[in-house]
């Protein structure tokens, strides 16, 4: 997305998900957020990111998730071009793994 013709945000979204405190309190609420559809398309594309972060090959990235090549591309030029949200998840998740 062009960063220059993005709507302003509404920050206390952000802000609400930051206050949750465990998993099951984030579930909950992105269960309420969201339709079903939208966590489904939201869970692959992360999915497709963990794939794409591993090295995996489209074909291969395909076959385990079921996502499209437009939303492959899509995430993998998110990962590449994008905000760095994907690589901040990515090495904090990393770094609590060697907790």
């Amino acid at each position: 997305m062009n960063k220059i013709n993005r709507k302003p945000r509404n920050e206390d979204m952000y802000k609400a998900i930051l206050s949750l405190k465990d998993l099951q309190e984030c579930m909950n609420f992105f269960d309420d957020l969201c339709t079903v559809t939208e966590l489904q398309a939201m869970e692959q594309r992360y999915h497709v990111a963990v794939c794409l972060d591993k090295g995996m090959i489209y074909n291969d990235i395909l076959a385990e998730t079921g996502a499209s090549s437009a939303t492959i591309s899509r995430v993998n030029r998110s990962l590449q071009y994008g905000a760095g949200g994907y690589d901040a998840v990515f090495q904090r998740l990393k770094g609590s793994k060697g907790k």
